[in-house]
């Protein structure tokens, strides 16, 4: 009963924020890893002050770390003088967590009104508009989800915000009474907390049950060794397998581990691009001609163990459908790599690979 909207970029992303935002008459969930004093950041927290200051019940989550300057800034102060509710995650809470740096909410995870979600891969900041010349072009993929799996949406923020300010949310809890569309949509949140690595059991699971291909893109590309052999494994019984990365990945140890992974996959038939048209940051799978999913999680040990993540995940053909001609899309700003690709790197290239791939549970 969901209807979902597949947003490609800053610009079709933030306009449908902003509009969610203007819209709000009752509460707004609001949490990001990354929120900027910039241009961007102002725009949206304008948006905030102005529905605080007609009564909306805003709240405002951030991380520590990620927003690390956020806390100090004039932008900040003003949400708070307006009557935005606003609250750092802050992991490192109590004395025996003072020290703890690792686990970091790297959710995005917009609710307004209980009618309307909105979950991907951009942060508040003019990069993800690709307006900072140090990144270029920024490739990211959002999504709006209206209909009953917004409550899921609702339910990771209000845990979050429980665990940041050790009290409830007062809100009234409004959810959708008939269908919105066709999809069936499961929002899947992943913490540390869980028993289970929930994202990388979910990820698993997408590789296992391919029966014709599986797709992902992901700009941190540092899977364990159960996760490679998954993919070696659909790979080799003919399923389509192609891993979409940046060209120019964040740092040079995340750059030799991607390789390092690259010559595992080829062999056994896996396909990798390198996407040349800027820096991609989004966060996406596709499976066979029908699921979809788009979120926060990156493929790497951080996201799957470490990290809040939450990740909208879609049971639709229509939908899968458009994601299938937007990664097509980027497949062809891209290059595959070439076994004769591999072969032809220097001779200190392997060692450096190996030595990448000691560091990549910590990547």
């Amino acid at each position: 009963g969901n209807r979902v909207e597949l947003l490609i970029d800053g610009q079709q992303t933030f306009d449908s924020i902003l509009a969610g935002l203007e819209s709000a008459q009752k509460y707004i969930f609001f949490q990001f890893y990354i929120i900027r004093d910039d241009n961007l950041g102002r725009r949206l927290c304008r948006a905030l002050a102005d529905r605080a200051r007609a009564g909306v019940k805003v709240f405002l989550l951030y991380d520590e770390i990620g927003s690390r300057k956020f806390a100090g800034t004039r932008l900040c102060s003003q949400l708070q003088m307006t009557g935005v509710k606003v609250a750092p995650f802050n992991t490192t809470q109590g004395r025996r967590n003072r020290f703890q740096l690792n686990f970091r909410n790297h959710r995005k995870n917009v609710v307004v009104d209980g009618k309307y979600a909105w979950i991907g891969g951009h942060n508040v900041g003019d990069e993800y508009m690709g307006l900072k010349r140090r990144y270029g072009q920024w490739r990211d993929t959002h999504t709006r989800v209206e209909g009953p799996a917004v409550m899921g949406a609702m339910l990771a923020f209000a845990t979050d915000w429980h665990w940041a300010t050790r009290s409830a949310m007062h809100v009234e809890w409004d959810f959708p009474d008939s269908p919105r569309g066709d999809s069936t949509v499961l929002v899947f949140p992943s913490d540390p907390a869980s028993e289970y690595d929930e994202a990388g059991l979910m990820y698993h699971q997408a590789i296992a049950a391919a029966t014709r291909r599986i797709w992902i893109a992901s700009p941190y590309f540092v899977p364990d060794h159960g996760i490679v052999s998954a993919l070696q494994l659909a790979a080799l019984r003919g399923v389509d397998v192609r891993v979409l990365i940046p060209d120019e990945p964040d740092g040079p140890v995340v750059a030799m581990a991607n390789w390092s992974y690259t010559r595992d996959l080829l062999p056994t038939g896996v396909k990798v691009y390198r996407y040349q048209g800027g820096f991609m940051h989004q966060k996406v799978l596709l499976m066979d001609d029908r699921i979809a999913g788009v979120g926060t999680a990156n493929f790497d040990n951080r996201s799957f163990r470490l990290n809040f993540e939450i990740t909208l995940l879609v049971d639709d053909p229509a939908f899968a459908a458009r994601v299938d001609e937007m990664l097509q899309a980027d497949m062809r700003r891209s290059r595959q790599v070439s076994t004769q690709e591999m072969d032809n790197k220097p001779v200190w290239f392997p060692l450096a690979m190996g030595i990448a791939r000691l560091f990549s549970p910590m990547l």
